[in-house]
């Protein structure tokens, strides 16, 4: 298989030396950003946690543009915006997570999943109806807090406290004081770090799903350990560690739980932030690949999920949930900051470009549960055991899957918080492409604004602006994608010599002036991509982007409560003609291979870009910016399977004797149906 290979070592024979005083330009290229000096304007890891490579900027410091602005308003216009209408567990009467006592008919996950999507909305797009309501919400939180130091809904499993819902709503409350600090969310964390000390170990995450995902209660501690320096905190992480599930198994994962797996691999690499232990922090690469590799060679960044992960189920017709994509996006962010390591941008980008725009329908007003690289039918149907899943799964339903339901909107605000960090010698990094600016304080303390144009991944040029009240020197550090092996740069149309490899970080150090510009080319090219454990099926990639068959698409529309998952549960005025849901069906074939040339595969296909402005929603198959074409056969005894699903890849190459077609294929992340792992045909 061709993939990316994860990168270990954090050599430092690259690094940009700190402290010199830069000359009025230099120009460098970098495995990692130096961590021997700390920024000083925005809050890291401080000693004795490991240095952040890349530090997160303030909520509301980047502003997206484009059509990621254009996402997150559909999806405060949508579902998520409206989900407060809809959902039991959003309502406030009789709401756990609004009494002091912890009790209340609702009251568990369902309510920060979704506040931490909503909230960020609301801070990103500073919109005063999402500002209000989440308000609401926090300061009901806020106000929950008991003397012992507990908040929020008293939930119990086999007789034991149960602190996963609260897990969550530490980080809604993390974003609220990132984006204006609130004392107040400082004491009551403080106070409730203190009760979960007391706790004793054998009372402490027991239960399935805290014991899984104890490390975002450990990113917590952490997070409020740099803000109070107070080292209890770090007894405490130890404790967290030592009583969470143990994803540091060689060969093993201590359950198989899609979405499990895409937040938890990472606890490991988020105790080493505390052990310092070079095993800590491969394991998590090692998880990741292992996953991959055991589950499903398949394009789009994930793996084959379901539910749970199965081993002989490993075809691109296995899907994933869209709550596994919104926490693989999210782990890959935070692993950005701990590792410095381009390659979780690239599993970043892989996900949010090509997996899971295809969960939603365009206005985002209904989502589907599980989506695979290969689906050609999405509908209300059982398609167990084929998925490992009983009921109507591959439905786009609004009043349905109370996980993702709840759970997607932080998938593109949070990859929309990510676009750009600051650097420990008090530089900026452009780390995620997309149209927005960033305003942050460099240097000494001056506040600069750059602004960022661009249509990427959809074009191959970045342009930034400088705007600043006086000239200032700072280092700018440019990601270079993997796909991309002859990036360019130019500062004011000069072009600048920096001969970077994919993987690295090119570094300008200017005395940046109101009004420069700053050129990055990252031309595309075509690449075939062999999944040689998956009989070897090919992907097609332009850049960043993957490519699927364009199936023609019929949408009908069905009764939201008639075709929900069995525990879903709706507020009694919910209104399901005005929230519907919809089944998709294939009105053209798809079970087509493809005819490659041999020596030079990539030459078999035809790009083919758009003319005009690019759509400001470039996710449907009528407004994709680019297309391909391609050379292939029909494969007659390849269909739909007695389950309802697309059926096993055959492996390639695949003898048949239909004629010579040319198709167009799309970006992925532009259907709703598609087939994108090819089998070859001789």
């Amino acid at each position: 298989m061709k993939h990316l290979i994860p990168i270990f070592a954090l050599s430092a024979t690259a690094f940009v030396a700190p402290n010199k005083p830069a000359p009025t330009r230099t120009v460098a290229v970098v495995d990692r950003p130096a961590t021997g000096t700390r920024n000083a304007h925005y809050v890291s890891n401080e000693a004795p946690l490991r240095p952040e490579f890349l530090v997160k900027l303030p909520i509301g410091a980047i502003k997206p543009a484009g059509w990621l602005r254009e996402n997150l308003n559909r999806q405060a216009n949508g579902l998520a915006g409206h989900l407060g209408q809809i959902s039991i567990w959003l309502t406030k009467k009789d709401n756990a997570w609004l009494s002091k006592t912890g009790k209340g008919e609702y009251g568990w996950e369902e309510l920060p999943y979704w506040l931490k999507g909503y909230g960020d909305m609301a801070y990103v797009l500073n919109r005063p109806d999402l500002l209000a309501e989440t308000k609401i919400w926090l300061d009901g939180t806020i106000n929950s807090q008991r003397d012992n130091g507990d908040f929020g809904p008293i939930v119990m499993k086999n007789g034991k406290r149960d602190l996963w819902a609260q897990m969550l709503m530490l980080w809604c409350l993390q974003s609220s004081y990132e984006h204006k600090p609130d004392p107040r969310i400082l004491t009551l964390m403080t106070r409730y770090f203190q009760w979960q000390s007391t706790i004793p170990d054998d009372q402490f995450l027991e239960d399935y799903w805290e014991n899984s995902r104890g490390g975002d209660n450990l990113y917590s501690v952490y997070w409020l350990y740099n803000r109070t320096k107070n080292p209890k905190l770090l007894e405490l992480g130890t404790k967290i560690h030592n009583n969470t599930a143990n994803w540091r198994q060689a060969n093993k994962l201590p359950n198989l739980h899609n979405v499990n797996i895409a937040q938890c691999f990472r606890e490991p690499a988020t105790y080493y932030l505390q052990s310092n232990d070079p095993d800590d922090l491969k394991a998590t690469y090692r998880d990741y690949t292992m996953v991959r590799e055991r589950f499903g060679q398949v394009p789009g960044g994930m793996w084959g999920g379901d539910e749970n992960s199965r081993p002989g189920y490993d075809d691109p017709r296995q899907a994933v949930e869209t709550c596994g994509m919104v926490e693989q996006m999210a782990s890959d962010e935070l692993l950005m900051r701990f590792t410095g390591d381009p390659f979780w941008a690239e599993n970043c980008e892989d996900v949010a470009f090509n997996t899971l725009p295809a969960a939603f329908m365009p206005d985002y007003r209904s989502l589907r549960y599980l989506t695979a690289p290969n689906m050609v039918v999405s509908d209300s149907k059982n398609h167990s055991p084929g998925l490992q899943n009983e009921g109507p799964f591959l439905m786009m339903n609004p009043f349905s899957s109370r996980c993702c339901q709840h759970n997607h909107s932080n998938g593109w605000v949070y990859y929309a918080e990510n676009l750009w960090m600051a650097t420990p010698d008090n530089g900026l990094a452009a780390v995620l492409y997309n149209a927005s600016s960033v305003t942050a304080k460099v240097a000494g303390g001056q506040v600069v604004t750059l602004k960022q144009e661009t249509n990427y991944p959809f074009d191959e040029q970045v342009c930034m602006t400088v705007q600043t009240a006086k000239p200032v020197s700072f280092p700018l550090y440019l990601r270079v994608p993997a796909w991309c092996p002859n990036p360019t740069v130019r500062i004011n149309g000069q072009a600048i010599k920096a001969d970077a490899k994919p993987g690295q970080y090119i570094v300008l150090t200017d005395t940046w002036k109101q009004g420069d510009k700053i050129t990055l080319d990252l031309p595309m090219h075509l690449a075939v991509r062999t999944w040689d454990k998956n009989k070897n099926s090919v992907s097609v990639n332009y850049g960043p982007l993957t490519f699927s068959t364009k199936i023609d698409e019929e949408f009908r529309k069905e009764d939201s409560k008639k075709t929900a998952i069995g525990d879903s549960k709706w507020q009694p005025n919910a209104d399901p003609t005005q929230w519907p849901s919809f089944e998709i069906f294939p009105k053209s074939a798809w079970n087509y291979g493809l005819v490659l040339n041999g020596s030079k595969p990539e030459a078999s296909f035809t790009v083919v870009k758009k003319k005009g402005a690019t759509s400001t929603f470039p996710f449907t198959p009528d407004t994709a910016p680019i297309t391909l074409t391609a050379k292939v056969r029909k494969i007659p005894d390849w269909g739909v399977d007695k389950y309802g699903l697309c059926a096993v890849l055959p492996q390639s190459p695949v003898a048949t004797a239909e004629p010579l077609e040319t198709i167009t294929l799309i970006p992925m992340g532009t259907t709703r149906l598609r087939i994108s792992a090819f089998p070859v045909v001789r």
